[in-house]
């Protein structure tokens, strides 16, 4: 049996499964190029790659800690109803525990990882057919520490958080609250001395500027706004540097007051499903019509 590079473009063309997944089915199949496209079609290949193009800008960020290990991870879907179902929340967890246990580096490091017998990439192709919806691994962060991390999921996965404490000593209730703040007020660095001096420089020049345009500083000099902007940064910091941030359940105590010494927050990640990500935007008519042939 001799199976050549063009009876494998031949199948791809056929069927749009991965270049490897065709080899195989050839190969299973004997050389059989029928039989081939029978195999990919049982395997869900063929199907899952027609959806390859399609839109996957729904669905859910998770969360898993096991001891020292936690991962936050966002898979997307194409429809908000499928992201609330319980096959598409397993398939969230399951992945979740595949990146705690084998530590991935990458996405593509994580597509070659074994789970239920097959690799991550074959789980999720699997899985596309059992959903009827495109699925697409995004991102994962995964945490290792020697203290301790807190995770917090909002609205079923539509915001997601980890952080991690080290030292830690005491206040379990207390870092699942900066997990909770982390979530409501999206602090964007933990201290002042995170924030980089270009992104402060840059925050001056857009105060001073909007001071400069206001009528009631027409007649202040340069020198007296930029002293005025300098005051006015301690508000920048407030709102962004998460130590600073009023406590969202009692205003009148910052986050690092609400900690103490019990603990040092030493990162954090927190994101909302699908930012970044182009909507679908289907056009009824156009899909009526497509679909009875009509223009």
């Amino acid at each position: 049996m001799n199976i050549t590079a063009k009876d494998v473009a031949n199948l791809r063309d056929m069927t749009g499964a991965g270049m490897m997944d065709c080899k195989k089915a050839l190969v299973d199949a004997e050389g059989n190029i029928d039989k081939a496209v029978e195999l990919l079609r049982e395997r869900g290949v063929a199907k899952a790659a027609k959806k390859e193009s399609r839109i996957a800008a729904e669905g859910a960020v998770g969360a898993y800690v096991n001891g020292d290990v936690g991962v936050l991870l966002e898979i997307n879907c194409e429809s908000d109803f499928v992201s609330k179902g319980d096959k598409f929340q397993n398939i969230v967890n399951t992945i979740a525990k595949v990146i705690a246990e084998q530590k991935p580096k990458d996405i593509e490091a994580l597509n070659s990882c074994s789970v239920e017998g097959k690799t991550v990439k074959e789980y999720i192709t699997e899985q596309t057919v059992v959903i009827g919806e495109k699925l697409s691994i995004r991102r994962f962060e995964c945490y290792q520490t020697k203290g301790k991390i807190e995770t917090y999921i909002h609205m079923g996965g539509k915001v997601g958080v980890m952080v991690e404490a080290y030292p830690y000593n005491s206040g379990e209730d207390i870092l699942h609250d900066v997990a909770l703040q982390i979530a409501a007020a999206k602090p964007s660095y933990i201290t002042k001395d995170n924030v980089p001096s270009d992104v402060i420089e840059k925050e001056k020049e857009i105060l001073l500027v909007q001071m400069q345009n206001d009528e009631k500083n027409a007649n202040k000099p340069r020198e007296i706004l930029e002293k005025i902007v300098t005051g006015k940064i301690g508000k920048y910091y407030t709102e962004n540097c998460l130590m600073d941030q009023p406590f969202v359940k009692d205003d009148s105590m910052t986050i690092s007051k609400l900690i103490g010494d019990k603990f040092t927050v030493a990162r954090f990640v927190r994101w909302e499903m699908g930012e970044g990500l182009e909507k679908r935007n289907d056009d009824f008519a156009a899909e009526v019509a497509a679909q009875t042939g009509k223009n």
